[in-house]
């Protein structure tokens, strides 16, 4: 018989239970695509912003020419770096580059321009924001405004997923 003096138990090795963690449910994954998606649409249109704005004062207030010109211009080069932004950052995962997605891409960054140059006209002319620091609000205003319609189009029509793009095939 063995007694034990230091009343200190033996150790016996016990099995550890494992952590299940559940998966993330749908709604909070779905949520964090959501997020992911609109940071990196942020970083694509906030360099498309930073050459547009770029590009606006350097036609309008450098060159001096006309602010219509000057905005409209200044657009049509943003869209052409967005669409290489889109392509190869934001939306990578996306189905691959085909003729109809770059149709989709530049009409519906047509129907921006028009939006953002309509929106521009009115603070510019329409609001008097026509000084160095209205023109560029203005400017600022209308892209911002833009962006929502181009930010949903983007992502429903242009850059979808393999599955959306071949189930719409059917």
């Amino acid at each position: 018989m063995t007694v034990n003096l230091s009343e200190q138990r033996p150790q016996v090795a016990r099995p550890v239970a494992e952590t299940v963690v559940p998966a993330p449910a749908p709604v909070i994954s779905r949520a964090r695509r959501i997020v992911v998606e609109v940071a990196k649409f942020g970083v694509v249109g906030g360099s498309g912003v930073a050459v547009n704005i770029l590009v606006f004062n350097f036609l309008l207030h450098v060159l001096t020419w006309a602010p219509m010109t000057a905005t409209v211009l200044a657009s049509i080069v943003a869209m052409g770096t967005n669409y290489l932004g889109f392509r190869f950052f934001a939306y990578r995962d996306r189905a691959s580059r085909t003729r109809q997605q770059i149709v989709l891409f530049f009409g519906f960054s047509g129907i921006g321009v028009l939006m953002e140059s309509v929106l521009f006209y009115v603070g510019y002319h329409g609001l008097d924001m026509n000084g160095p620091l209205g023109s560029n609000v203005a400017k600022a205003l209308s892209i911002v405004l833009a962006s929502a319609f181009r930010f949903l189009v983007y992502r429903t029509w242009v850059f979808q997923h393999e599955a959306k793009q071949s189930a719409g095939a059917r």
